[in-house]
């Protein structure tokens, strides 16, 4: 264990941290006051969170329908839902305020920071690592962070660093579902006690704080001083999970990656995501959708990213048009599947992009569609396509629907509109 030294000065920065063993933790903003928080339902379903984000977004005009409401007509790449069309709602006219940049926005996929075209923004904590903040402990994974192709992702913690993604599936399947051995078992142990002995340090030499403050920041500190010792409970839980056995699926380990059909890989780890909720290995998972390889797919000969840069031209649509349909035709797969495992009415299912139109790079009008979590669904929800809503909103209501009483999330207004039974 490596010795821990602090230096406490006169003047305390709101951004003063205690750092140990090259871990990090951010003191309670002292002087500021606290919002009081909105009340919320008390009747709240869901559990679980999966987010699946595209790096390419999809092509607007196939997917959003040209009505809106219950009765709304299916779009081209909607028809393939409608036995599922009660689970699920379409959001047309909808992003993130103050997020632009194109491709550089993906890290506001699900934090939602304003993220300008010149400026330099820090990131803030992703609504997927929120939920495993509160809620992770009680499952052996916090959360999963996936990527198909890549190690990045939009899911951030409080500290606005990425998360690295898991990007592959063989890999995963033998985190989850295959036992480590004895030796491993004991090596991850003595990883989580060592964390438990920096919590330790930290909240002793942190109680000199209290030396330097008044009444009322004394009292902030001693909640903070109650939040690691519930940082240290959740280690204490994590050690326990390592000498546990891990569940056994039906679901047969991946042996090959078809790396020239993206769609096969995002089923691959969809079919892994599913087994890992089945098994409550995890309730909060996001999958990047990044491979760039479609040539496995029949009429296609050209990159996801070529094709996504299309340019209204029609050839380069008509094969978009293929990989987009079967990125759809993936999701709704896994929401049945989630359905017949009456998962679905405590799983949100989300499916977004930073990219509302890849082949201009705009940030405006996001593909959204929403599944599950016991939501009012069946309808399109369909917003201005010029001025558009903030998608922050649906993202509280997610919150909310989890049991949270936050006040806002990221630059929400409210609760999304038209979502609440």
């Amino acid at each position: 264990m490596k010795n821990v030294y602090f230096n406490f000065g006169a003047h305390l920065s709101r951004r003063t941290l205690l750092r140990g063993a090259g871990i990090s933790l951010g003191l309670p903003l002292l002087d500021a006051m606290t919002p009081a928080f909105a009340k919320v339902p008390e009747a709240t379903t869901a559990k679980r969170f999966v987010g699946m984000s595209l790096a390419l977004g999809l092509h607007n005009p196939n997917l959003v329908p040209r009505t809106a409401g219950r009765d709304y007509e299916p779009s081209r790449y909607l028809k393939s839902l409608q036995d599922i069309r009660d689970d699920f709602t379409i959001v047309s006219g909808s992003s993130h305020p103050r997020v632009t940049g194109g491709h550089t926005a993906e890290g506001s996929i699900f934090s939602a920071c304003p993220n300008m075209r010149g400026a330099t923004t820090r990131n803030t904590i992703s609504l997927d690592q929120l939920m495993a903040k509160h809620y992770g402990h009680e499952t052996r994974f916090p959360s999963l962070v996936l990527n198909t192709n890549s190690q990045t992702s939009p899911s951030y913690t409080e500290n606005g660093a990425m998360i690295p993604a898991e990007n592959n599936a063989i890999r995963l399947f033998t985190k989850l579902f295959v036992d480590d051995s004895p030796a491993e078992q004991e090596r991850q142990a003595e990883l989580i006690r060592q964390g438990r002995s920096v919590v330790d340090v930290v909240g002793a030499e942190a109680k000199a704080l209290q030396r330097e403050v008044g009444v009322a920041d004394r009292e902030k500190l001693d909640a903070w001083f109650t939040s690691v010792r519930e940082l240290e409970q959740r280690l204490v839980a994590n050690e326990e999970w390592t000498h546990r056995p891990k569940p056994k699926v039906s679901l047969e380990k991946p042996t090959k990656i078809p790396r020239d059909n993206e769609v096969a890989v995002e089923r691959i780890f969809l079919d892994i995501v599913h087994a890992a909720l089945m098994t409550d290995s995890t309730r909060f998972v996001t999958l990047h959708v990044t491979g760039n390889s479609v040539s496995g797919l029949q009429g296609v000969d050209e990159s996801y990213h070529g094709l996504s840069h299309h340019g209204m031209d029609d050839e380069k649509l008509r094969q978009l048009a293929i990989v987009e349909q079967g990125v759809i035709n993936e999701w709704g797969e896994f929401i049945r599947k989630l359905k017949e495992d009456t998962l679905l009415d405590e799983t949100m299912v989300l499916l977004t992009s930073n990219l509302g139109n890849a082949s201009s790079h705009d940030n405006k009008n996001m593909p959204v569609l929403l599944a599950g979590g016991g939501f009012r669904h069946g309808q399109h929800l369909a917003f201005d396509q010029k001025n558009n809503y903030p998608l922050p909103n649906l993202y509280l209501s997610a919150l909310h629907r989890l049991g949270r009483q936050d006040e806002a999330f990221a630059t929400s207004t409210g609760e999304m509109d038209g979502l609440a039974v």
